[in-house]
């Protein structure tokens, strides 16, 4: 039997249909919700080969194969800093990625604390968990792609910092949740004999905190900076003293 791999060796590896269902549908974040749709069986039918699950279906192979494709994320961060370019990159590679991740986080959550309430190392309370951080996170993407990025994009102005400190309070709040979340899970690591949801489940969820993560830092450490950095030339560098000498405003 081969030996399990990383969610970042298969994102650089070549899918291999010979592979068991059930060993994709953990190592390869977001597949299980291709697998439901195309009603493949990946917990008790989890043996079978990918190949072998898609032909007792009578599917195709290689569009399968291609779908399940375009679920490999790059593991490394992107070189360009320019910022319209920066933001497009975000844009695509989070925010299209969360929101389609979490309702599948969420729904296997509901399933493996149900089906397995009497274990006593089931997450009680992971789905509510992950409801709350899809509404925050949804709301706090929202508020970047209507207000915030637009601004960015457009050269940014005096009065940039104020949705940018907004964004990093909300930001300190997503890590505050990813801790709960790691806490809840211990850390995503599957009890032994978890079955393919549950480790799918937390497969997906160390996923999530990975991407997070990265998300958070391109924002704070590379977007964020140049743009408080020139607004805080225009306003003198001061505050609203404009001098440096202190607020004058009362």
């Amino acid at each position: 039997m081969n030996a399990p791999m990383s969610p970042a060796e298969v994102s650089a590896s070549t899918l291999d249909a010979g592979q068991s269902i059930g060993q994709l549908a953990v190592e390869l974040p977001g597949s299980t919700a291709v697998f439901r749709r195309l009603k493949l069986d990946f917990c008790c039918g989890g043996h079978l080969s990918l190949a072998q699950a898609v032909a007792e279906k009578g599917l195709d192979l290689p569009t399968v194969l291609g779908e399940l494709a375009q679920l490999q994320r790059p593991t490394s961060l992107p070189e360009v800093t320019e910022p319209g370019a920066l933001i497009d990159h975000i844009l695509t590679r989070y925010h299209e990625v969360h929101r389609a991740q979490l309702p599948e986080l969420i729904r296997m959550a509901h399933r493996v604390e149900s089906v397995h309430r009497a274990n006593p190392h089931v997450p009680a309370g992971l789905g509510d968990l992950l409801e709350e951080i899809q509404a925050e996170l949804l709301g706090h993407m929202q508020k970047e792609e209507s207000i915030l990025f637009p601004m960015l994009k457009s050269g940014g102005n005096p009065f940039v910092q104020h949705p940018i400190s907004v964004m990093r309070s909300e930001h300190v709040d997503h890590g505050a949740a990813l801790d709960k979340l790691n806490a809840l899970t211990n850390d995503a690591t599957p009890p032994a004999g978890a079955c393919n949801t549950w480790r799918a489940l937390y497969s997906g969820i160390a996923q999530l905190n990975d991407d997070l993560i990265n998300h958070i830092h391109l924002e704070n450490n590379v977007l964020f900076p140049a743009f408080e950095a020139q607004a805080q030339k225009a306003m003198g560098g001061g505050g609203c003293g404009g001098s440096g000498g202190g607020c004058q405003c009362g």
